[in-house]
């Protein structure tokens, strides 16, 4: 028999104790409660005292397991595109995301995977990991081009779907971004996930230049659609990202969206009146020059909020509590960070994980 302690015990991902305590035994939890109520019933049992966070492991909401391992890029979000996803192009793959997935801390993931190259089987078949592994949509392409795309999508989804196991991980759809994918490419991805009962996960307003893009067709993702000969009337002119997914009725369908820090309080509502749900990569957000989510605005409209590392290449190391340092050190207080850390388990369609009576002790982190 043991005592873990700690400042802040949580037991569920809305309800934490301070001051709380764990007995442990036999690789179960035998009791939990405030600390002194525990110690008086186990006055013999010697004590481990962690210094910050005791409670379940957390959920990495997500990730770019495909874009392996560092160095991390530090500049503005097209540069990181441009010199550091680009280049990796040809190698993403299976063999960057086992390396990645035995680096990352969590095992619980929403990894985004650019390639039906076998990546996906390894995921649904072979790996120990839990979560969703999403297929990703993109692409910019002429009606007849992008009909044959969604063809292969489409067959891509009805192979996978047969190779997900009961308990295991899920098959998702990712459509990249609003900027990356035609209207009609989006709409048919979208309708697709609904047709076969994926979750959707969607980068949305993640950088000042998507913004500038669809408020004025100023800044560099539109330079970059330039230069690729792009027509201007791709997209529709002055929505924000956040409108425009909502007048192409994308919302309805309740994805989870990525980064979302490029928003105002309009945004914010509509989001919440559509039950969409936001993962946060506050230290790739700051290492992209993004800006920050205002997390006060989401939790004022009560949209839940995950937490995410983003790829090693933009966030460091894939470990979600690393992110929660990150959130402290913007004065987001402990509790407030680590509920995020613990929503994404719901948020990726896994049950909240609580502690109880009988859990195996194997389950609780102590941070």
């Amino acid at each position: 028999m043991e005592v873990w302690t700690a400042p802040h015990l949580f037991v569920s991902p809305v309800r934490w104790l301070p001051e709380g305590a764990v007995a442990v035994a036999g690789g179960r939890v035998a009791a939990l409660g405030p600390e002194r109520e525990v110690r008086e019933r186990f006055p013999n049992a010697p004590v481990r005292r962690f210094p910050r966070y005791l409670g379940p492991q957390a959920a990495n909401a997500h990730v770019h397991l495909d874009l392996g391992l560092g160095p991390v890029f530090r500049g503005p979000f097209m540069d990181f595109v441009l010199k550091a996803v680009f280049p990796r192009s040809e190698a993403r793959g299976v063999r960057l995301a086992r390396e990645a997935a035995r680096a990352a801390r969590q095992r619980v993931l929403g990894d985004i995977v650019a390639k039906d190259d076998g990546t996906l089987e390894w995921w649904l078949t072979e790996s120990s990991l839990e979560g969703v592994a999403y297929l990703e949509v993109l692409g910019l392409y002429p009606p007849e081009v992008e009909e044959e795309y969604l063809r292969r999508v489409r067959a891509a989804v009805r192979r996978l779907k047969r190779l997900e196991r009961r308990g295991g991980p899920r098959l998702g759809l990712s459509p990249h971004a609003p900027y990356s994918l035609t209207p009609s490419l989006m709409r048919s991805a979208v309708e697709l996930a609904r047709e076969e009962g994926l979750p959707l996960q969607i980068h949305v307003a993640e950088s000042p230049a998507e913004l500038a893009y669809f408020r004025d067709r100023t800044g560099a993702i539109a330079e970059f659609h330039r230069a690729k000969g792009l027509p201007r009337d791709l997209h529709p002119v002055g929505l924000t990202p956040v409108q425009y997914l909502a007048e192409l009725g994308v919302l309805e369908a309740r994805p989870l969206l990525v980064h979302g820090v490029q928003v105002d309080e309009d945004d914010v509502r509509t989001l919440a009146q559509a039950g969409a749900a936001l993962v946060s990569c506050p230290r790739s957000n700051q290492n992209l020059e993004t800006g920050l989510p205002p997390y006060a605005l989401y939790q004022r409209h009560r949209v839940p909020i995950a937490l995410g590392t983003d790829s090693a290449l933009s966030g460091g190391s894939l470990d979600v509590w690393d992110e929660v340092r990150a959130l402290e050190g913007l004065g987001v207080p402990l509790p407030e960070a680590a509920a995020m850390a613990l929503a994404g388990h719901e948020l990726l369609g896994l049950p909240p994980p609580r502690l109880r009576p009988g859990s195996p002790a194997d389950q609780l982190v102590g941070w």
